[in-house]
């Protein structure tokens, strides 16, 4: 499965994602932001490849709704709920990463 997963600007919480769930059961994972200023950037392109989009808030949700509804049809996309407030690789960011995300996979 190709998993996307998605916050504001690529640095903290979608990146520490990418990296814990990249190989994960022989899961192929990427990461981008949905700001202007993001790291990487989510595009049509990177929700396209994915099988299922993981947004960190409902702001990242409701960002590419509105942008890629086409695209966005059929996929399953789900909300996390999980505040800016941890740093890339926070431990604690990874354990609630991994009782979120695990069970949809």
């Amino acid at each position: 499965m190709k998993i996307l997963f998605l916050c504001s600007q690529n640095k903290r919480r979608s990146l520490t994602a990418e990296k814990y769930f990249d190989g994960y059961n022989g899961h192929q994972a990427k990461s981008a932001g949905t700001e202007n200023n993001s790291r990487i950037k989510v595009t049509e392109g990177l929700i396209g490849w994915a099988d299922m989009v993981f947004c960190m808030e409902k702001k990242h949700l409701r960002r590419i709704r509105e942008k890629y509804p086409h695209i966005l049809s059929g996929k399953k996309v789900i909300c996390l709920n999980i505040p800016d407030e941890y740093g890339y690789m926070d431990e604690e960011l990874i354990s609630l990463l991994d009782s979120e995300v695990s069970g949809y996979l």
